[in-house]
């Protein structure tokens, strides 16, 4: 039986990252890994992403079937550490419909 890549699935979803305003904060970034996200993706409080409604300014395409980050390689540590199938993963896809991601 083939291992699935559950990082690809990431890209077919996006919902982590349209789940609510407060979950693109900032948490155990430096000032060094805050000064190279774009100042326009980042909210009034300088505490997180800025968001519209509860999606991520920085998420791009459409939620369920094919997204990105656009500025993946610097995301926030609380967009790198939720993980295909984990529970935020899975409470993120509940409240758009899809399906949970079961790790293998």
């Amino acid at each position: 039986m083939e291992e699935i890549d559950l990082s690809s699935c990431c890209q077919s979803c996006g919902a982590c990252c349209g789940y609510s305003e407060n979950w693109p904060r900032f948490s155990i970034e430096n000032d060094e890994e805050l000064a190279a996200i774009p100042e326009a993706l980042v909210n009034a409080h300088q505490s997180g992403m800025r968001c519209e409604g509860d999606r991520c300014s920085a998420l791009q395409g459409e939620i369920g079937k094919a997204t990105a980050c656009g500025i993946y390689t610097v995301r926030p540590e609380v967009c790198r550490t939720c993980m295909p199938g984990d529970a935020e993963c899975a409470m993120a896809r509940r409240k758009f419909g899809l399906p949970a991601i079961e790790p293998t």
